[in-house]
């Protein structure tokens, strides 16, 4: 570590997605091989890092927030380092620096891991780096998210460029990590204990690599690792196939959830927005889906309000939300983003109505999540136990292979890490609830 830049110390601040858990981790690895400490309190750090996301205007003012509040710490201690990294970093650039001044570097989404490189000023590196491309992926480390759990970034970048996503422009070009790379991860991770995996990409489902799709890359990791339960998120509805949804009902390590957002509910909107599918090729891929599993879990992603949307189309969003019936949503009303096609729109729908349109849509998938909960009740679920409930130290947390939480009370003999049988007693719209039982 080079002291001659004053830094020891560091504490970093995650928005936004697993990706940038999974990046956060990453350099939070890095940092520490090179010799600095993590510390848990932003006044007891010699650098202050923001990982940060923009898909949403709401989580670059987040951001701005809290960089304002942390100033206070700078004026204190004229020799802290303030980092802005990921996503806001990359959109925009010297900008951010223009204006908060108070920001020291600011490194995107294909640059936050050579941070160390920065503040220690290797030759090559500046305050502000923003380029795509890595000479060589592979030289990213995947680390456990928990003792027992870790993220493995499959591939970085989407090559879609759905008209309100800024994804592709803050995350460039679909790469994807080497076959090797991948297994030789996957292995590492378990002979540190990880027991369950998450692949990502911003488009998992897309991932290529020479001549290997992502469904034989899951056969792989199935078959070649010792690792207990494989996930993996976010998916495309273009590039789910047949085959994919083979894999995941005939691999058992395969968790059986899927988290296919489908956004609208019009095919006008779905054209207008880019996604280059019909509801009708969605429905019949949910279809297939259940036809080949027994037991499925579904999630989604859903647009409210995007410009030109009726009310008509509105409904129709609706109509497939009672149709495919998920188990979970992520809804949000429409939001501009800068520099991407949609921000050109008119954006005619009003605020208010944007406001109304996303309480109907979560009033009806709460009802509709609190069903398909009720369907679980009776079940044994082999659970992975993640440790205490967030809001009662009488419960632990535990997570089913549909991906769904459920708590049980704590006993002396399980600890975090371990997979139990759960029979689920009751079930509300969130949360399941269960006890361990005796499984012959």
């Amino acid at each position: 570590m080079n002291k001659q830049n004053n830094i020891e110390t560091f504490h970093i601040s995650t928005y936004g997605c697993q990706m940038n858990l999974a990046d956060s981790s990453t350099l939070v690895s890095t940092l520490i091989t090179r010799g600095y400490r993590r510390v848990k309190e932003e006044d007891q750090a010699d650098l202050l890092i923001f990982n940060t996301c923009s898909i949403r205007e709401k989580a670059e003012q987040r951001v701005y927030g809290r960089l304002g509040e942390v100033y206070k710490y700078k004026q204190k201690n004229p020799n802290l380092k303030i980092a802005v990294v990921g996503c806001m970093a990359q959109r925009m650039g010297d900008e951010l620096i223009r204006k908060v001044p108070h920001v020291d570097y600011v490194l995107g989404t294909d640059r936050l891991f050579e941070l160390p490189d920065v503040i220690e000023g290797l030759e090559g590196t500046s305050s502000v780096m923003t380029a795509f491309g890595h000479e060589n992926m592979d030289f990213i480390t995947p680390v456990k998210e928990t003792p027992f759990s870790g993220f493995i970034t499959i591939s970085r970048g989407c090559d879609n460029f759905c008209s309100y996503c800024i994804v592709p422009f803050v995350r460039g070009k679909v790469q994807s990590h080497s076959v090797d790379y991948i297994l030789e991860s996957v292995r590492k991770l378990v002979d540190e204990g990880v027991v369950e995996i998450t692949l990502l990409g911003q488009n998992v489902n897309s991932y290529k690599y020479e001549d290997t799709d992502f469904s034989r890359l899951l056969e792989l990791v199935a078959q070649n690792t010792d690792i207990q339960r494989i996930r993996f998120m976010t998916s495309h509805p273009m590039d789910i196939s047949r085959r994919l949804v083979d894999v995941i009902g005939a691999e058992e390590k395969v968790m059986p959830h899927i988290h296919l957002p489908v956004q609208s509910g019009s095919n006008r909107v779905l054209k207008d927005m880019g996604r280059f599918y019909t509801i009708d090729q969605y429905h019949k891929m949910i279809d297939y889906i259940r036809l080949k599993n027994d037991y499925i879990s579904l999630s989604t992603d859903i647009i409210v309000g995007y410009p030109s949307e009726t009310g008509e189309e509105f409904e129709m969003t609706l109509d497939v939300v009672r149709k495919v019936r998920y188990d979970t949503a992520f809804m949000f009303k429409y939001s501009s983003r800068p520099g991407t096609r949609s921000a050109e729109f008119t954006d005619s729908v009003p605020e208010d109505e944007k406001s109304d349109r996303l309480i109907r849509l979560i009033k009806l998938q709460q009802s509709i999540g609190y069903e398909q909960n009720q369907r679980e009740i009776g079940q044994i679920k082999y659970s992975l136990v993640e440790g205490f409930s967030k809001r009662s130290k009488d419960k632990l947390r535990a997570r089913t292979e549909g991906n769904k939480t459920v708590l049980i009370p704590v006993t002396e003999k399980i600890e975090p890490g371990q997979f139990v049988p759960i029979k689920i007693n009751a079930a509300d719209a969130f949360t399941l609830h269960g006890e361990i039982v005796e499984v012959s």
